[in-house]
């Protein structure tokens, strides 16, 4: 990679509104993943009961992570969607929209009717909303991730993309202590308020986001003249980059879904840990999980992406069984030590590294709808992976669900070692020669320093 391509990250040492523009993409990143994981969380402990209620209670729980799936499966279309306007009329339009969609998806589960008051139409409804959650979080990453990403300096692209990656981590915080706040409520109280709660985070989310400046690598693709068709071009001349993308990402999103999401469920059916033992452990990993995405992502910018993702991948697939043998123990210790080290290790590692890399893998052009299919595609699979990971426990136990954790870190590493380092040493040190013979933003205009 050569000079050129490094000035498709956007200007040297950053724009003056870099760490203002990922704080605001952190901002929403939060508000959706509360929105988002939230659902994960009730769909593990209450929606089996409230919308699909029956004898049997692994009918329900299977049922719930259908439902859970559904989400997940429309997030591609959204990503399709936020990566073509992302690319034809700017990143930051993206970002409002896709908010403002979410929080009145989410505010409407807290108002949705029980199985017991409507019967058949209370799932009905629950599957409307949760496919507008998914093509609302679809879109919202690509606009995100973008717009920091192309703000931030060539050496600390890492570092600031990390920040939009913890949005995630304190989504999940939140979330989780909403829920263990709301469980001492009792009834439909305990996962209705959550959801009705979200439509605070939505306001203030929506005031920081409308003053966040467009992308300055974007404004300069719109001066070149847009692609006619984004989706197209990435698929025709990218598709190889898009499938690497799909594997890396399953590794994280789909591995969460089993060392996270089903293991909510796990713990709460196997009386491992009780509800409230189970959210704290969440609240403690997500806590963790702030600081440990960041610290990852900024390390990327140090040894590259590809080492770290590697590194991660190998641990997470030697962590499978002895994952699921911790928590068996039933001590309180080692359940919060394992969803420690599932979430803040296995998962976050990859999410920061993802951050950088998956936008460098993408011209400039077609990079909003690239990294976007890349992401979301691989959503599919981990939205269904508690609905299947319930199904092979019944089969296996719970080797069942560890062997499809393996399998996934498996898939992450055969799909880091065929992806292409992005910011290796030559890279790097184009970058930091390049750095030391350019003006700060405040000297020279953002459009000018793009192209030194």
């Amino acid at each position: 990679m050569g000079e050129n391509a490094l000035e498709m990250r956007g200007p040297v040492h950053g724009t003056k509104d870099a760490k203002r523009v990922a704080v605001g993409s952190s901002v929403g990143a939060v508000i959706e993943t509360y929105d988002f994981i939230g659902f994960g969380t009730a769909a593990a402990l209450y929606f089996g009961t409230a919308f699909f209620p029956g004898e049997n209670s692994v009918t329900g729980t299977l049922a719930a992570f259908a439902t859970l799936g559904v989400g997940f499966a429309a997030r591609p279309l959204g990503g399709i969607v936020g990566g073509h306007l992302g690319d034809k009329v700017g990143r930051k339009p993206v970002l409002v929209g896709s908010l403002i969609l979410m929080g009145i998806a989410t505010f409407a589960i807290g108002l949705l009717p029980t199985y017991a008051q409507v019967g058949i139409i209370a799932p009905a409804l629950l599957v409307a909303v949760r496919i507008i959650q998914g093509l609302a979080f679809g879109a919202e990453w690509g606009g995100a991730i973008l717009m920091s990403y192309e703000h931030a300096p060539w050496r600390k692209k890492g570092r600031f993309t990390g920040i939009v990656q913890a949005g995630f981590p304190v989504g999940l915080l939140l979330a989780n202590l909403v829920f263990l706040g709301s469980v001492h409520l009792g009834g439909d109280w305990a996962w209705r308020v959550p959801f009705l709660f979200s439509i605070v985070l939505v306001a203030v989310g929506l005031i920081i986001r409308s003053k966040v400046p467009e992308s300055p690598v974007f404004d300069d693709v719109k001066e070149a003249g847009v692609t006619a068709s984004p989706i197209k071009e990435a698929i025709k001349h990218d598709w190889q980059n898009i499938l690497r993308g799909i594997g890396l990402r399953v590794a994280e999103t789909a591995g969460y879904a089993v060392s996270v999401t089903y293991m909510i469920s796990y713990l709460h059916t196997q009386s491992l840990a009780s509800t409230s033992e189970t959210i704290t452990a969440l609240c403690i990993a997500s806590g963790i999980g702030i600081f440990a995405t960041v610290g990852w992502a900024a390390l990327t910018d140090r040894i590259g992406r590809r080492p770290l993702y590697i590194g991660i991948c190998t641990f997470s697939a030697l962590f499978g069984v002895p994952m699921f043998l911790l928590v068996n123990t039933g001590l309180f210790f080692f359940v919060i030590a394992t969803i420690v080290l599932s979430y803040a290790v296995c998962q976050n590692a990859l999410a920061g590294a993802q951050g950088a890399w998956f936008p460098e893998l993408f011209t400039a052009s077609r990079r909003a709808s690239g990294a976007s299919l890349a992401y979301q595609i691989s959503a599919m699979v981990s939205g269904f992976t508690p609905f299947v990971t319930t199904l092979l426990f019944v089969w296996l136990g719970w080797l069942g669900p560890a062997l499809l954790f393996i399998v996934y870190a498996l898939i992450g590493l055969v799909s880091a070692l065929a992806t292409k380092e992005t910011w290796g040493p030559t890279e790097r040190r184009l970058a930091e020669v390049a750095e030391r013979g350019a003006p700060k933003p405040s000297v020279v205009p953002t459009r000018e320093m793009e192209h030194l």
